[in-house]
């Protein structure tokens, strides 16, 4: 038996990967940028977006998943460093 070396390609990229990849990272920057301005004002923006590209595709949820995990931690330790430094949340 012989292998036949134009096996079925592996399925394309589509605009939902690449866009939900965006959001993904968006949502990762967005939420490190929340750390140091206005976390309640950022965050929950991240979340939202990561929530949104983790839903689009399913090739990018691992990315998706990991926003999901920053917007999290920055969402914590936001609003500790606010609330320690007596910073505006808003």
């Amino acid at each position: 038996m012989s292998v036949d070396a134009r096996a079925e390609p592996a399925a394309r990229w589509t605009a939902a990967d690449t866009v939900a990849g965006m959001l993904a990272t968006v949502s990762i920057f967005a939420s490190f940028f929340g750390l140091a301005y206005r976390p309640v004002r950022l965050i929950p923006f991240a979340i939202l977006l990561a929530f949104v590209a983790a839903r689009m595709s399913d090739r990018q949820s691992r990315l998706a998943g990991w926003a999901i995990a920053a917007a999290v931690l920055c969402w914590t330790l936001g609003m500790t460093i606010a609330v320690i430094t007596e910073n505006p949340l808003y």
